[in-house]
This record gives C-alpha cells, sequence and structure tokens, in this order.
C-alpha cells in the first residue's frame, strides 16, 4: 500500500485544526464551512477512509509512527 508523505499530512492536520476552531468560531459562515469541509475530505481521499474523524485519527497515529 502507497503512504502519503508525512510533512503532507503534518500540514493538512494543521489545516484541518485551524478551520475547526474558525468553524467553531463562526459556524454559520459558508467560506469557513466549506474550507473546513474541502480539507476534512482531502484527509479523508489521504488517510484512506470514510469520516472525517476516522481520517483525523489515522493521520495522528500514521504521524507519530517511525
Amino acid at each position: 500500500m502507497l503512504l502519503p508523505d508525512k510533512p503532507q499530512v503534518v500540514r493538512l492536520l494543521h489545516r484541518y485544526r485551524i478551520w475547526e476552531r474558525r468553524l467553531g468560531d463562526v459556524p454559520s459562515d459558508p467560506v469557513v464551512r466549506r474550507r473546513f469541509e474541502d480539507t476534512a475530505y482531502t484527509l479523508c481521499i489521504l488517510m484512506g477512509r470514510r469520516t472525517a474523524r476516522e481520517a483525523v485519527t489515522a493521520a495522528e497515529l500514521y504521524v507519530r509512527s517511525p
């Protein structure tokens, strides 16, 4: 199985967390929601998971692995 580039996963996790916080601050902002959803979708594809929560968990474990 091909594994994603770890630095890319780290950057994507960082972006996901930023958009997650912004969405919490302004949940009705459609631009923020769209950016958050786009980042979550990219994480899902990159990590081969169906949900954002699963993708984030998989990404965090992958980044910590040797």
